[in-house]
């Protein structure tokens, strides 16, 4: 009797201690959890400085650099059409007019050669007609060739050998021009071509110097390195291809992106309610859900035992305090999480 009081003592204890350290881990889980992240447009445009063949690492090589000389001013509201950014197109002008030249060049050296084969073509046949007619005549002197005399008769076939001998070869001579003519022409041809293409994209290039917007939205000016430090880039100034100089985002439709540790990530459930602060305008607080739940983890930056999930919150309706890249904290009660959760 005393064993089996000793161990029912023992039981007791046990789960008083289980009772106490889970008693933590419950309220810790029934309080609120908060994630930090960053506002972004759901739609948005991202404008680029073109990329133009042949351009160096200034912009433009033979093309000339790329130089800004019309820019949207940031929280500027644009319609699609409107004017984002417009660079320097001089150097693609003239490109595209030297092209064009050595185009209208080529045209004309095509029409020249076919004038010239086409006389050429006709003095051939010309000489055919009257090689051909040699040989009829040939042929008629030898009618009645046994009632003349052997002499006469012998010379009469070798006059007609010798017209058919000089037919054949300006038939082959003829052939051989014919191929050789159309080789030249077809090169010419290809020149053609390939002047057009080089016009059309040059062409094209001047146009790519005038970006529109392709939506409705603000404008976000892009802070890029220059001159040792971040700043957002101005008229005037040079940029080099396929740099991003700004955004046109949508301001009536955000979100917010926020990195999950691992720790936290199975409070999360699809659809979760939660409610949004801006850090810079605290008063300002939406209404907001789990949206879609990356279910591949990352590694930090800093460790690569730090893992983190990405985690992206719609947010209700519209606010003009809604800009992207703005500090944002998303806050959420945690419902039917277990007891035993972070054990």
């Amino acid at each position: 009797m005393a064993l089996v009081g000793l161990l029912v003592a023992v039981l007791v204890t046990l789960c008083e201690r289980t009772t106490v350290a889970q008693e933590p881990v419950r309220a810790a889980a029934s309080g609120p959890v908060r994630l930090h992240g960053l506002v972004e447009p759901v739609r948005s445009h991202t404008v680029t400085a073109p990329r133009i063949t042949g351009a160096g690492p200034t912009g433009g090589g033979g093309l000339g650099p790329l130089v800004i000389v019309r820019l949207a001013r940031a929280g500027m509201r644009v319609r699609p059409g409107d004017v984002l950014v417009e660079f320097d197109r001089t150097s693609q002008l003239k490109n595209a007019r030297d092209r064009e030249a050595e185009y209208r060049d080529l045209l004309a050296q095509i029409d020249k050669k076919r004038g010239e084969q086409l006389a050429a073509r006709t003095g051939r046949l010309t000489g055919l007609v009257v090689a051909e007619n040699a040989v009829r005549r040939a042929e008629l002197d030898l009618v009645g060739v046994e009632l003349q005399p052997s002499v006469t008769a012998e010379k009469n076939q070798q006059v007609l050998a010798e017209a058919r001998a000089r037919l054949a070869q300006l038939r082959t001579t003829h052939t051989l021009h014919e191929r050789a003519e159309a080789a030249d022409l077809r090169m010419l041809e290809i020149q053609r071509e390939r002047a057009k293409n080089a016009w059309d994209h040059a062409t094209a290039n001047a146009t790519r110097m005038r970006i529109e917007s392709p939506i409705e939205g603000l404008v976000v000016l892009r802070a890029v390195w220059k001159s040792g430090a971040m700043a957002e880039m101005q008229e005037g100034e040079e940029v080099r291809p396929g740099l991003p100089i700004l955004d046109v985002v949508d301001p009536t439709s955000m979100r917010v992106r926020v990195a999950v540790s691992q720790a936290d990530v199975a409070l999360l459930t699809p659809g979760l309610a939660v409610r949004i602060t801006l850090d810079s305008y605290p008063a300002r607080a939406f209404d907001g859900r789990l949206q879609q739940l990356s279910p591949i983890a990352t590694a930090s930056t800093m460790s690569t035992r730090v893992r983190s999930f990405a985690a992206v919150f719609s947010i209700d309706g519209t606010d003009e305090h809604l800009l992207p890249d703005l500090a944002a904290a998303v806050e959420f009660r945690p419902a039917g999480w277990a007891q035993g959760a972070r054990r």
